[in-house]
This record gives structure tokens, C-alpha cells and sequence, in this order.
């Protein structure tokens, strides 16, 4: 909403402008009336709006031409001020005003116009049959008020409801011609519908019409007058109330009977309670709230953005099954101006057997975007309606930043739940199906993915001593003469070799010495494609003494050539050296280690499943 209203009273000689603004101001008639007003400012605290108000006379003896068509310029509302018993005057609206100010303003942005009929104590006739159809043949007439400078009789009217042609305006909700609501106004109106209708049955019953009434008004709607709000639809719309609830059709005739009825501030304040700004476009302040990242800092979601977004999964997960068929993604994103996630995000988190993202998978993509793209993740939880239905300030009071990785090593623990490996190999190492075998693909499934459907990002949950964390696994593209800010910046590093082909290892050998010899990210050496004959890298040294003579773990086998889906062993341990990047060598070579982080990840994975099944039964 905007911030200050200015409004410009024009009309010709002796209508009676200056007038109106002295005694809206002195609440009296004035004795001597000046040729021009001065302009003035009346304070928020006295509108009824609440928004400062500048008011701007013109006189035609006092002002030039250019004078007057830079105050049009600025000018939020118009108003034209002709006298009822003068009919030049109501002519001159027409033939003279109109087309001055349309020929000055933008057509893009329609100034909108208050006819005004000032005198009216000097007749006992009204000027309106006269002017309705001026206000039929142009559109950008909100209004027309008579009033009388005089006798005081409609002059705070008139100022209002010049304050409200700006903060409430009928242009861009309805088209007067076709007597409907516009197609932008209609999409806007139909996201508030879905993003209110919590069980997503397609009607608002009670609690989802008293929760939105609260939401936009502060305050509940009795229970009779609820009922004759439905009564109101059912009379004029047979499909507007099904099972006693409010359907969409019948949802967006009240808005537009509030509109038609003069009462557009009722659906502007909707309207602008759900992001919207001027322009039925969602605000960008509301999209993108302020959100404060200090450098080595990570992004996460915290437990009320998750119980959010449970529920939105349930809402469209209509069939119960833990997935989301293609069907009942598009309609969860149907209230985004686009579809937000490709078919690569199928081949980066979890999907079930016929390829559809399961309820963990749909959680992980989410984690994925707040720690890659945290104002992403802000837009896209705006346009679900985060802040209105978990009823919180911003999407951003659903988001934690993590504290700095250096306090973190200091203190030798971390409560990040996200946890970044980088995964680096030579072209043709294994490092897609190291991805991939994440998810619980093995190479068979792998060979159905087709190219431009692939991802280098795969994440998904790993129990750590009975704690659940996401890693997310980069595969990094194998360009050693540059790697960027982002391909260093991890928790882990993956150097991937295959154990088949004799120079695969020394790609591995280079990164390491050349970028994470020295630094403190802890790094583990994977012998990809374990199911293949080993052929004897040519390095300098074997892989197993490499990572003995710089304290790494010993290189670990991995294959996801496997019957069933492939081993989860090696992302736990991966997790747990991110989790715990100060525990020493000797400690990580020890089978005991692995052991109790390996025991509580499969105590854990199970009961964690088991207690999901049994929270899913009720709903």
C-alpha cells in the first residue's frame, strides 16, 4: 500500500476549489477566499486510512500551463471539480479536462478521477443524471461526489473517497464493461482460496472461513453472520456453497459483489494481507523478507518451517501413498506463478518405484534449495503462504542460520543438521552412480536416467549416532586447472577413483595436494567400481599408502553394481568425518568408530520409518 496519497483538485475558474480545501481544513466557509490554497499535509493519525494526505489546489490565474502538467504528473488522484449550477462548467469536464490529464499521465498507470459537484446548496436539483454517463464512457472515473464548500455537506466524503481511489483503486479489480472482476485480479483471488483451503477439499468450511476472517480482519465472524454470508451466495449461485462450505466460484462472487457494492477495500485488504501489492503482483518485500547471512554460515529450516511443510504435503498427497504422483505436484504448485521443480529433482532426492517423490524425498529437495538458494526457498514458501498460515511474521522466521564453521571447530561439536560433501573424480570415475546409489539406485536403475534429466546434486537423510542429518553430495565437474568459491567450500571432500582404470587415481592426488592438503576439511578416498578387477594405479604410490603418509582413512570400496539397492555404509561415515571434522586419524581408522555411528544409523532409519507409518494412519 502506498506510503502517501496526493491529491489534485482541478476545475474551471470559480467552481469552488480553493474553497473545498478551506473548509475541509478550518471546518468552516471561509470569509475571503484566496485565488490558490497553499498545499497541504494532513497528518496519518487524522485519516481515516492512516496515510499522510497532500492536497494541491490549482489556479489557472496563479499557475502555468506547465505548472499545472507537472502537478498531473505527480498527482495519486484527480479531482475534477465542476459547479452543479453551472453547465459550461460540467461541459468543459469532458471536452477539456479528461483528455488534459490523459495526455499527461502514463498509460500504463491510469490516475484515477473524483468527479465533483461543488454548489449543491444553490439547487435543489441533482447533477447526477447528467454526469452517470461520463462515468459509464470512461473507466477511469472512480466516483462522484456533490458536496457544498458552504454548508460543510460532503467535503470529509470527498476526501476520502479521493484517499481511497488511490489506496483501494477499481481499476485493477474490475472491468465496469464486462461487470466482472479482471482475469489478474480473479488468479490472485483463486492462490488465496487454495493457500486457505487447509485440507485441500476444494470448499472453505467454518474453521478455514474463520481462520481467513482472522488472518485479514482480526477478528472471527459469528456464526450467524457466517451464515448469512453463505445464504447471501446460495441465493445468487447454485454452485457457490457445497457440503455447507464456500466453493472458489462462490468465493470469488463475494469479491466481486464487495467490489460492485462500492466495498473494494474489503478485497484489497485480502488481497494485501496475502502479499499482493498495486498491481496484483505479489510484493517483492513480501516475497523476499530481509534475512541476515554472515560469511561461513550455512542456511537451514527449522522444526516449524518442516511441520509446514508436512502439512502441505499431506494436503496434496490425496491417495496417502508417501509420494507425490505428476498429478498431485502440479496442484500443490499451482499457487506459484511457475512450476519450480524440474525433472532433474527426480534423480536428486528419493522417489518411489514408479519414479514419483516420496515424502522424504519432497523434504530433502526442500533442504536442498534452503541451503543452496535460502531466497529461493523464502519466494517459493511465500507463494505457499508460510507466514499467513504458520502464522509468523515472514518466510524468514522459518529459516536458521547456522553459526560460523570456525566456532564450530572450536568447540569440536555442531548443531547443523545439513551437511556439504563435495565429490570430485576424473571423467568416467564413477561419481553420477556414487550420487545416485544414495537415493538406493544401483547401476540397473541408474541406465533409465536420461542425460538431460541428470543431476549433480543428490542428498537424503543419514543416521549419526541416532541423530538424523541430510548430506548433500556435489558432484563436481572435473575441471582441474579452475575450481570455483563453491566447489571448495564444503564440510567433506569425496575424491573418487576407479579402481579399474590404472590412471584414474592420480586426478584424485592432484586436488588433494593442489586445494585440501593444507586446510582443515576433512577428505576420504573412494575406490569406485569395487566389483571390477583392481588394476595397479600408475601414481607414485599406491592409494592406501597416499592416504597414509597425508592421515587420511583408508581408501573405501564402493560398487553400486548390486541385485539389490546399493550399501549406505560409506554416506554415514562421510556424514560423521563432516559431523566431527577434529577427530583424529587413529579414531577414524578405528572399526569401532564406524561401528557405533553405523549401529544408531540402522536403530534409528528403521524406527524413524516405523514411527512414520503410524503418524500417517490417522491422517
Amino acid at each position: 500500500m502506498r506510503k502517501d496519497v496526493r491529491i489534485l483538485l482541478v476545475g474551471e475558474p470559480k467552481v469552488g476549489k480553493t474553497s473545498l480545501i478551506m473548509s475541509l481544513v478550518s471546518e468552516e466557509f471561509p470569509d475571503v477566499v484566496p485565488y490558490r490554497a497553499e498545499e497541504i499535509t494532513i497528518p496519518a493519525d487524522v485519516t481515516p486510512e492512516r496515510v499522510p494526505t497532500h492536497i494541491v489546489d490549482y489556479s489557472e490565474a496563479e499557475q502555468t500551463d506547465e505548472q499545472l502538467f507537472q502537478e498531473i504528473s505527480k498527482a495519486n488522484v484527480i479531482c475534477i471539480v465542476y459547479s452543479v449550477n453551472n453547465k459550461k462548467s460540467i461541459e468543459k469536464v469532458t471536452s477539456h479536462w479528461i483528455p488534459l490529464i490523459t495526455e499527461n499521465t502514463d498509460k500504463d498507470s491510469r490516475v484515477p478521477l473524483i468527479l465533483v459537484g461543488n454548489k449543491s446548496d444553490l439547487v435543489e436539483h441533482s447533477s447526477m443524471e447528467t454526469i452517470l454517463p461520463i462515468m459509464n464512457q470512461y473507466s477511469e472515473i472512480e466516483t462522484c461526489v456533490e458536496c457544498s464548500a458552504k454548508n460543510l455537506k460532503n467535503i470529509s466524503e470527498l476526501f476520502y473517497y479521493a484517499q481511497k481511489a488511490v489506496l483501494h483503486p477499481t481499476g485493477p479489480l474490475y472491468c465496469p464493461e464486462k461487470k466482472d472482476m479482471k482475469p489478474l485480479c480473479v488468479k490472485a483471488l483463486t492462490r488465496i482460496f487454495k493457500v486457505s483451503d487447509l485440507d485441500n477439499d476444494g470448499i472453505l468450511n467454518d474453521n478455514e472461513l474463520n481462520f481467513f476472517q482472522r488472518t485479514c480482519f482480526n477478528t472471527p465472524l459469528e456464526p450467524q453472520a457466517l451464515e448469512d454470508v453463505k445464504n447471501v451466495v446460495r441465493k445468487n449461485l447454485s454452485d457457490g456453497v457445497c457440503d455447507n462450505g464456500l466453493t472458489l466460484k462462490g468465493f470469488l462472487f463475494l469479491h466481486t459483489l464487495f467490489i460492485q457494492r462500492g466495498r473494494h477495500e474489503t478485497t484489497w485488504t485480502v488481497l494485501r494481507r496475502f502479499g499482493y501489492d498495486d498491481d496484483l503482483e505479489l510484493n517483492q518485500d513480501y516475497l523476499f523478507p530481509p534475512l541476515k547471512i554472515p560469511p561461513d554460515c550455512t542456511t537451514e529450516l527449522n522444526h516449524n518451517a518442516y511441520l509446514f511443510l508436512q502439512s502441505v504435503f499431506d494436503k496434496h498427497d490425496k491417495d496417502r501413498d508417501c509420494a507425490l504422483s505428476p498429478e498431485e505436484l502440479r496442484d500443490l504448485f499451482d499457487v506459484f506463478p511457475y512450476m519450480p521443480w524440474g525433472p532433474d529433482v527426480n534423480n536428486t532426492v528419493c522417489t518411489n518405484d514408479q519414479g514419483w517423490i516420496t515424502y522424504q524425498g519432497y523434504l530433502s529437495q526442500w533442504t536442498l534449495t534452503t541451503y543452496l538458494d535460502v531466497q529461493r526457498c523464502l519466494e517459493y514458501l511465500g507463494y505457499l503462504g508460510y507466514s499467513i498460515i504458520a502464522e509468523q511474521e515472514s518466510q524468514a522466521s522459518g529459516i536458521t542460520v547456522t553459526r560460523d564453521k570456525k566456532i564450530d571447530l572450536q568447540k569440536k561439536q555442531t548443531q547443523r543438521s545439513v551437511f556439504r560433501c563435495n565429490v570430485f573424480g576424473d571423467i568416467g570415475s564413477g561419481k553420477s552412480g556414487f550420487l545416485q546409489s544414495f537415493l538406493g539406485r544401483n547401476l540397473t536403475l541408474q541406465k533409465t536416467i536420461r542425460e538431460e534429466h541428470r543431476s549433480y546434486y543428490a542428498i537424503s537423510t543419514t543416521y549419526v549416532y541416532g541423530q538424523e542429518k541430510y548430506l548433500l553430495l556435489h558432484e563436481v565437474f572435473p575441471d582441474f586447472d579452475y575450481l570455483s568459491d563453491a566447489d571448495m567450500a564444503c564440510d567433506i571432500v569425496c575424491l573418487l577413483y576407479d579402481v579399474s582404470n590404472p590412471y584414474s587415481f592420480e586426478y584424485c592426488a592432484k586436488v588433494f595436494k593442489q586445494y585440501f592438503m593444507d586446510s582443515k576439511t576433512p577428505c576420504m578416498m573412494i575406490a569406485a567400481k569395487s566389483d571390477l578387477p583392481e588394476i595397479k594405479q600408475m601414481y607414485g604410490c599406491s592409494p592406501l599408502e597416499f592416504c597414509r603418509r597425508h592421515r587420511m582413512p583408508p581408501p573405501q570400496s564402493f560398487t553400486c553394481n548390486t541385485a539389490a539397492a546399493p550399501s549406505r555404509d560409506i554416506y554415514t561415515k562421510l556424514t560423521t568425518m563432516a559431523m566431527y571434522p577434529h577427530v583424529s586419524q587413529a579414531e577414524l581408522t578405528s572399526s569401532t568408530f564406524w561401528l557405533r555411528a553405523s549401529v544408531g544409523a540402522t536403530v534409528f532409519a528403521v524406527l524413524g520409518f516405523t514411527m512414520y507409518r503410524v503418524l500417517l494412519k490417522p491422517r
